[in-house]
């Protein structure tokens, strides 16, 4: 057999993600590519990748090296960089879990109406998350975050979907 007669491998029944007919799986692809399951799925991976990182930055901080801590017992400092390193995680886990589900369901909103994948979804997704998050702030911090994120999920969108 030579190579214009190769036979071309063909993809198994139903396609999809699991490539496969099976009703379970469907159903499971379904429910993956919902909008409530990736904003759930974002705003748990968010929240993990915000606590080992909230944890990392509280390890290499030395806010906490003062005259005050240095009197303390080792004991006594283990606990209180213990302590610290929790409330550091916590908040960047929850923070990071916050912006990951607001973008993951804007963007898959914006996708859903628009029927398009493209970069404009996630560009539109970053503009409004980074408004959003920044709308406490006043007009100004609005403007700076939307376009901030715009950009940030531009520069994502076209090095994830460059060859």
């Amino acid at each position: 057999m030579n190579a214009s007669q190769t036979p071309v491998p063909q993809s198994p029944a139903g396609g999809g993600m699991f490539g496969t007919g099976d009703p379970q799986a469907m159903a499971a692809q379904a429910l993956m590519e919902s909008c409530p399951a990736k904003v759930v799925m974002s705003g748990a991976l968010g929240f993990a990748m915000g606590g080992a990182f909230g944890m990392f930055m509280s390890s290499v901080d030395w806010g906490m090296n003062t005259e005050e801590f240095q009197k303390l017992s080792t004991r006594e400092q283990l606990k209180a960089t213990a302590r610290d390193m929790g409330t550091r995680s916590l908040s960047s886990a929850k923070n990071f879990g916050k912006v990951g589900a607001i973008f993951a369901g804007t963007e898959c909103l914006i996708e859903t109406y628009r029927a398009k994948n493209d970069i404009w979804n996630g560009v539109s997704a970053g503009c409004l998350t980074g408004g959003a998050l920044a709308a406490q702030a006043g007009p100004q911090a609005v403007v700076v975050g939307c376009v901030g994120f715009a950009a940030f999920s531009a520069a994502i969108d076209y090095y994830m979907k460059s060859d």
